[in-house]
């Protein structure tokens, strides 16, 4: 029995609590990802699992068992990564996730200049607009934007997201320009559907200093922030849009700002890593690297 694979397995259901996530996560089908657990069962002595037609659940066994692999493999995970890339040669590949938005927008011009530095260095990009776990996806680097991510995770602040109302010239031109919220409710509005809830977000406005969340009139609603953008665009309705996707438009007039006074900038674009003693030496690079263009203005 190859244990070490054999607890990568056991990792991943313990993590997903599903046969079916698990297999998908580590390129196996369910019913080989059963006989690994029930392999390691009989190797062991011990239950490890729960199991129901619904859900896979963790026995106080594997709950310790749990608790001794993941540190245990994330330590050996570690030491092959400080024996195999040495600080005089960084190479090697890092994974990393980040909103379709951010990713296309500010995520593959900087991965083109680090590769300038270190060709060596090869990505793996995962883009979706759910929050991605780390642990359970493999991912190195994570970029999200929003609220700062939770426990269990480093975070790093890479500046304020503002959200500016606006639309094209042709919409004002055909419907006029709303100048206070009672007349912006009465005009055709753009949506975002979260991804994670299924909703659509209701816009944050600062009014006389204060934060409020109005819905409005959306004639379509997209998931995707770049959809929308392009529909703001066409002239489809009026739009809140994050500031480093519309500076472009706003600057060559496809866009035009309205409402400023209504524009907030609470939220935040974060690149977030899993807590680990020692990061490998290319994922650090990567992140100073990420951090100094954030210092020097040349990440927005």
């Amino acid at each position: 029995m190859d244990q070490t694979r054999v607890l990568s397995i056991f990792l991943s259901v313990a993590r997903t609590s599903s046969f079916t996530q698990a297999a998908l996560a580590v390129g196996l089908t369910p019913p080989a990802v059963s006989r690994a657990i029930a392999q390691l069962e009989h190797h062991l002595g011990v239950r490890l699992l729960n199991r129901s037609t619904r859900k896979v659940s963790l026995t106080d066994e594997g709950s310790r068992l749990y608790e001794l692999a993941d540190a245990g493999l994330r330590l050996l995970d570690e030491a092959m990564d400080q024996t195999q890339y040495s600080k005089q040669e960084v190479a090697g590949l890092i994974r990393i996730a980040a909103s379709h938005s951010f990713g296309n927008r500010q995520l593959i011009p900087l991965i083109r200049q680090f590769q300038k530095l270190y060709p060596d260095i090869h990505f793996d990009l995962l883009f979706e607009d759910q929050f991605t776990d780390l642990v359970t996806a493999k991912i190195d680097v994570g970029f999200r934007s929003g609220n700062e991510p939770g426990a269990n995770l480093i975070a790093r602040s890479l500046g304020p997201i503002g959200l500016s109302i606006c639309a094209s010239p042709d919409y004002l031109r055909e419907h006029g320009t709303p100048t206070s919220l009672a007349e912006l409710l009465t005009h055709r509005c753009t949506g975002f559907r979260h991804p994670n809830t299924g909703r659509v977000v209701p816009w944050e406005l600062q009014i006389d200093g204060e934060f409020i969340y109005q819905d409005v009139p959306a004639v379509v609603s997209l998931n995707q922030v770049e959809a929308e953008v392009r529909a703001v665009r066409a002239g489809l309705g009026i739009g809140q849009l994050p500031d480093y996707m519309i500076a472009e438009d706003l600057a060559a007039g496809g866009l035009v700002r309205i409402l400023p006074a209504f524009a907030t900038s609470r939220l935040g674009i974060y690149m977030y890593y899993p807590q680990r003693k020692q990061l490998p030496t290319r994922v650090r690079h990567f992140i100073d690297f990420v951090m100094e263009r954030v210092r020097d203005g040349r990440l927005r």
